[in-house]
């Protein structure tokens, strides 16, 4: 993968868009785009054809993006927002993507400063996704085909699981009466100290200092009050483990 340089001036300007899928992220991109100063049509709801737009962006699930495709008017390029779906999908449109790395909830999302992986099937299908990922903010990387599974992979554990994590902290947190707001602070300067020190120096904690005796006193604790999550901690704890391993004489 390459990360493109932002160009506003970029020739595959599409300033006419046509975004079609009115959930989540078809919502805020819309929203987005439309303050960057582009003409928007939409969301519109699935169905649209997307005549008249020099551009479409289908905001759609995976599994219908193939049917949402087939309907759009011949003669524009048309793109979807699927992290882990090839352009073929696509045909025979004139095909980009644009997936920002980014979650998105009911509240919107702020795309400045996200990633943004992108492909496209011309070189002006190219620089449509590019000049669109450079308005919102983002900084784009061109993905290729056989590494989208990968990439996205990735993205759903930075982001999903790291919640499905979250979630199991909080839950054995509670049987000890400690709210989640006592753990955010925990959890924000975890993810800063991996952003600027990498995991390595980031990590901490018992596994980090080899003391098995408190991981299995940990474990104990698990089984008793919610055995369904010991087969998760004992996955973490041999994977962080590894992480461990690679550790460059960094203090714990």
């Amino acid at each position: 993968m390459r990360e493109l340089e932002r160009d506003s001036s970029a020739s595959g300007a599409a300033r006419g868009l046509t975004i079609v899928g009115a959930g989540r992220l078809g919502c805020a991109f819309a929203d987005s785009l439309r303050a960057a100063g582009y003409q928007i049509a939409g969301p519109l709801g699935r169905g649209a054809d997307g005549a008249g737009a020099d551009a479409v962006l289908l905001c759609v699930p995976d599994a219908e993006i193939a049917a949402a495709a087939s309907l759009i008017a011949p003669g524009r390029p048309v793109g979807h927002c699927s992290g882990a779906t090839g352009l073929a999908v696509l045909a025979p449109h004139e095909a980009f993507s644009l997936h920002p790395l980014m979650t998105v909830t009911s509240r919107g999302a702020s795309f400045a400063g996200a990633g943004a992986a992108i492909a496209g099937g011309t070189g002006r299908a190219l620089g449509i996704a590019a000049e669109l990922a450079g308005a919102l903010g983002m900084h784009a990387v061109e993905v290729r085909e056989e590494d989208r599974a990968a990439y996205h992979a990735a993205a759903s554990i930075a982001s999903n699981f790291l919640v499905t994590l979250e979630a199991a902290a909080e839950r054995l947190a509670g049987t000890a009466g400690v709210a989640r707001e006592l753990l955010v602070p925990l959890v924000r300067a975890t993810v800063e100290n991996w952003a600027s020190l990498g995991p390595q120096g980031a990590l901490t904690g018992p596994v980090a200092r080899g003391d098995e005796v408190t991981v299995s006193r940990q474990r104990e604790a698990i089984v008793d009050r919610a055995p369904d999550l010991a087969t998760l901690f004992d996955a973490l704890a041999d994977a962080t483990r590894s992480v461990a391993l690679r550790r460059e004489g960094q203090p714990a």
